[in-house]
């Protein structure tokens, strides 16, 4: 299967800038994910297309402004880092550029407060970095760190928050899980006294958001490890869920991954925490999940991949034609669809 196979024409101009004022007011795309039959919506009424029962999974992780443009010790050269996990206490993975400018040693100043040694040089613009500061270092990053927005947005982001979503609580990701960006606490709750159960995982979003697969067979693709975990309540919930044979809808292609992660290695949800490397594309059998709330992704990405696995390649992309014909916005700041 080659990653051309899941390449389609996207004109710029359709590509969302910025969040709309009101998140639940996006386009909302309803995709029968066997027959290819589309529905136009809002997103406030995806309400009328879950059912009493439903269990609706979100990913609750939380974005942190981990994008810091400092300059190199002895020469002033500006260095940026984007902090992507940290690996142990104050030492963290981060994407760095220019790299050629880093040797183990180096040091980079971010202003008088925050200071990264670099400890390992991994190759292809990635790198281990020492911490140094004094204080709490999530005071510092939210004071001298920027939101790590995709390459695509070129608008300074006004608020913060409007790049996580109204439920994010566990910080640690270096991207937002963006299908949930839709989602209000006033339709939240409307949800939930449908007697629709919602259910908190957390998958820490890295490396796998920002690198392109740079194979030409998607096989030969390796997806960068992320950290997941899942709490005894969740577990108890979806694994009733399933007995049951209530739909359980991810929000997400994070909340996806956790799922069948977890339902993969250990045939039911439990609670457990770890890493994942999972990547799904066509011809993956999927166990967990029944229905999947997820925005239009990049031509040729993991993310779109993952969503043709669900329904078909060919499905997927007539839909993304729909999408364009009818100036659906894409990508994170985008509108969304929901395949069922």
């Amino acid at each position: 299967m080659k990653v051309e196979d899941f390449n389609y024409e996207l004109d710029n101009s359709l590509i969302a800038q910025t969040p709309l004022l009101d998140r639940s007011s996006s386009k909302l795309m309803i995709l029968n994910k066997n027959t290819g039959e589309i529905k136009h919506e809002i997103f406030t009424n995806i309400i009328d297309y879950l059912n009493d029962n439903d269990v609706l999974v979100i990913n609750d992780t939380k974005v942190i402004p981990a994008r810091l443009v400092g300059s190199k010790e002895g020469t002033g050269a500006v260095i940026e880092l984007l902090l992507l996990q940290e690996i142990t206490n104050d030492e963290w993975e981060c994407l760095a550029k220019p790299t050629k400018r880093l040797n183990v040693g180096t040091v980079i100043c971010f202003k008088e407060k925050l200071k990264a040694e670099v400890k390992e040089i991994i190759g292809e613009g990635i790198v281990v970095v020492k911490l140094l500061y004094q204080g709490i270092l999530l005071e510092i990053l939210d004071e001298l760190g920027e939101m790590p927005l995709p390459p695509y947005i070129h608008e300074k982001l006004t608020q913060k928050d409007r790049y996580q979503t109204v439920y994010a609580k566990n910080i640690g990701s270096a991207a937002a899980p963006t299908a949930g960006f839709h989602f209000t606490d006033e339709l939240l709750t409307k949800i939930q006294e449908k007697n629709i159960q919602i259910v908190n995982v957390t998958l820490h979003v890295g490396l796998g958001t920002f690198r392109p697969v740079q194979v030409e067979d998607i096989m030969n693709h390796e997806m960068h490890s992320e950290f997941y975990q899942m709490n005894e309540n969740a577990a108890s919930i979806l694994n009733q869920a399933k007995k049951s044979g209530k739909r359980i809808i991810a929000v997400g292609t994070t909340t996806t991954r956790v799922l069948e992660t977890i339902m993969s290695e250990y045939h039911e949800f439990k609670k457990c925490f770890g890493n994942t490397k999972i990547f799904i594309y066509p011809g993956y059998k999927f166990r967990a999940i029944d229905a999947l709330i997820t925005n239009f992704h990049l031509p040729k990405s993991t993310l779109l991949m993952l969503v043709s696995a669900f329904s078909t390649k060919e499905i997927i992309l007539k839909a993304y034609k729909e999408a364009i014909k009818n100036n659906y916005r894409f990508f994170s700041f985008g509108d969304a669809m929901f395949i069922k």
